[in-house]
């Protein structure tokens, strides 16, 4: 057994990472209405005692989210969102030497988190926003380009694919290349399938079994399933209660091509994937 993976070292504004193994990142909501764990994050104080927790446990990045994108979720300004991400941002940079990852579809909001010093974007939207692009090049910063099929309101309303592999792939190749042509350079940019935006359980078990083919885009790949409704569909576990589907999930990712683990339960998966490596 290999593990085969894009590695290269990742530059996060002043802080780098190394992908020679795969890395755990922390998801840090900071909203009141997150699938998993909404409302409870979203005060200064627990959101820097969530975020040294996960990095005391092995996350070498926070991902900071002021919009829930679970289905069915509405939007919010970018003023709500900037107030809910920008002082924990601030806060998290003075307390702790992590990096930390705006998770945000929004160019002002991309522009604010990385003065405050966010070191990464994560855009569910493949930086498709108005000015998102020109934002994301502008910071310097690497950015994770994800699938969704439509948008979190309506995107697990009977999506249909030909061939999901193929069109997620052909999807993501076009928004890296749209994204050299900006200026971003390819040592810059992730890949994220997006594991159930947008995809049946069917969809979501074809893209784990095929993870690998995303490698041939030539940029580390992200896998966020962490809790996410196809455990439940499998398991039958409510989403509290899926901690053991999330970190298998995660192994498996880890030895089928993912540089990138964003889970909520990092202490597990750091140990999962550790054990994943030296068994591979």
């Amino acid at each position: 057994m290999t593990i085969k993976a894009i590695r290269h070292k990742l530059q996060c504004a002043e802080k780098e990472i190394s992908l020679d193994s795969p890395i755990v990142m922390g998801i840090l909501n900071v909203t009141p209405d997150s699938f998993s764990d909404g409302g409870l994050f979203n005060h200064i104080d627990s959101a820097l005692y969530q975020a040294e927790k996960m990095h005391s446990d092995g996350a070498l990045i926070i991902d900071v989210g002021g919009e829930s994108t679970r289905p069915g979720a509405g939007s919010v300004s970018a003023a709500e969102e900037m107030d809910r991400v920008i002082p924990i941002i601030e806060k998290i940079c003075r307390e702790l030497d992590v990096v930390i990852s705006i998770d945000t579809s929004k160019a002002s909001v991309m522009i604010e988190a990385a003065k405050a010093g966010a070191g990464m974007i994560n855009d569910v939207n493949a930086l498709r926003g108005i000015g998102a692009l020109k934002a994301a090049q502008a910071t310097g910063l690497p950015v994770c380009l994800m699938h969704m099929k439509g948008e979190p309101r309506t995107m697990q309303a009977k999506p249909e694919y030909k061939d999901v592999v193929a069109e997620v792939k052909d999807f993501l190749s076009q928004r890296v290349e749209l994204c050299l042509q900006q200026g971003i350079t390819k040592e810059q940019i992730i890949i994220d399938p997006g594991f159930g935006f947008g995809k049946t359980l069917a969809h979501n078990i074809s893209l784990f079994k095929q993870l690998e083919e995303f490698n041939k885009l030539g940029c580390p790949i992200l896998v966020g399933a962490s809790r996410k409704t196809m455990i439940g569909q499998i398991t039958g576990k409510e989403v509290d209660d899926r901690l053991a589907g999330s970190v298998t999930l995660a192994a498996m990712a880890s030895l089928n091509g993912a540089s990138i683990l964003r889970v909520h339960d990092v202490a597990e998966t750091v140990d999962a994937i550790k054990i994943a490596a030296a068994l591979a």
